[in-house]
């Protein structure tokens, strides 16, 4: 029996050992980063990361994870299981602002903002075939609105009430990009929402298996979601991003931000911020977004920057605003 007990225990203390808080250097253990599913964007954006990052230095190196996606990240990097995160800026303007989803939590505060990456489009993914040709469609239809604490569910919400939609309306299921995709192309659902870099590798490897088609979303909803809700951009995507899309897509977008546990060392984080912008163009991101530069990487990030990318910007002559151990938006970057 007490053997049994210790077996069962094992997990937790493997948690417990391998998620210990305090201020952290990467040194000989490697800096958490938390990603999203493995069919998506972010997962594909920190892999390649790591494997630059080994192949540059001896002494550092990143311990990629799954998780749910951003409001997952956002919740681990406070409780200190993740020293490092990518997160969609939507979600971190109500985290840091306590609202949505944070407001049982309140302002969040033990992390703060390092670079904003590449723009993520809000995708609307069906099968070519089949009576959706625009977002009204869906109703009583089999939706997948991405996981909970993902930033895909807030989206998939808003998108839908912009049409005068509820989740109330649809069946709707709780899916990964890659669960999604072969829930599609099996015929168990009808479409599913992801905000990703285009293309997406779930949906680009579903484009060669099965015809897909994208939503669209109008111009004038657009412009109501921009004034609506902080962080959503424009985003076009192209034709010929995905096998058989013939056309531009226009839809709504977000910016993917790099975010850092206020505890990872400053030098650690100066590093990882001029690494992130050197090797832009060679790691993974959307098509409209190749040319990453320290204004890109500073403008509309809802959040105030770790102590330690505030030095490198500080030395590109870009100024921004710390974080101080309370939470709150930054203003924009001024250049002096």
């Amino acid at each position: 029996m007490k053997a049994l007990k210790f077996l069962l225990l094992l997990p937790i203390i493997a948690l417990l050992v391998g998620c210990g808080g305090g201020e952290k250097s990467a040194g000989n253990n490697a800096i958490r980063l938390g990603t999203g599913g493995t069919g998506g964007m972010y997962y594909a954006y920190g892999t390649e990361l790591a494997k630059l990052i080994k192949a540059e230095s001896n002494n550092r190196a990143l311990d990629v994870k799954t998780t749910a996606g951003s409001a997952a990240n956002l919740r681990l990097l406070r409780e200190q299981f993740l020293d490092l995160a990518i997160v969609q800026s939507d979600t971190l303007s109500n985290a840091v602002n306590g609202r949505g989803i944070f407001a049982a939590t309140g302002p969040g505060v033990g992390y703060a903002a390092v670079a904003g990456l590449y723009t993520e489009a809000c995708q609307i993914i069906t099968a070519k075939d089949s009576n959706i040709n625009e977002i009204a469609d869906l109703v009583g239809k089999k939706i997948s609105v991405g996981e909970r604490e993902s930033g895909v569910l807030q989206n998939a919400e808003q998108i839908l009430m912009s049409h005068g939609l509820t989740f109330e309306m649809m069946e709707i299921n709780y899916m990964s990009f890659t669960e999604a995709a072969a829930a599609l192309e099996k015929g168990q659902i009808d479409a599913f929402f992801i905000t990703a870099g285009a293309p997406t590798s779930s949906v680009a490897d579903l484009a060669t298996k099965k015809e897909i088609k994208l939503l669209s979303i109008a111009p004038d909803v657009q412009n109501n979601m921009m004034k609506l809700y902080k962080g959503y951009t424009r985003c076009t995507i192209p034709a010929n991003t995905y096998a058989g899309q013939t056309e531009d897509v226009q839809t709504i977008g977000v910016k993917a931000v790099l975010v850092a546990n206020t505890d990872l060392k400053d030098d650690e984080v100066s590093f990882l911020t001029e690494f992130v912008l050197k090797n832009a163009k060679n790691l993974p991101h959307n098509s409209s977004n190749t040319d990453l530069n320290v204004q890109y990487a500073v403008e509309d990030i809802p959040a105030t920057f770790h102590a330690g990318a505030a030095k490198f910007y500080d030395a590109q002559g870009v100024k921004v605003n710390i974080y101080s151990g309370k939470s709150g938006e930054s203003v924009k970057a001024s250049q002096d």
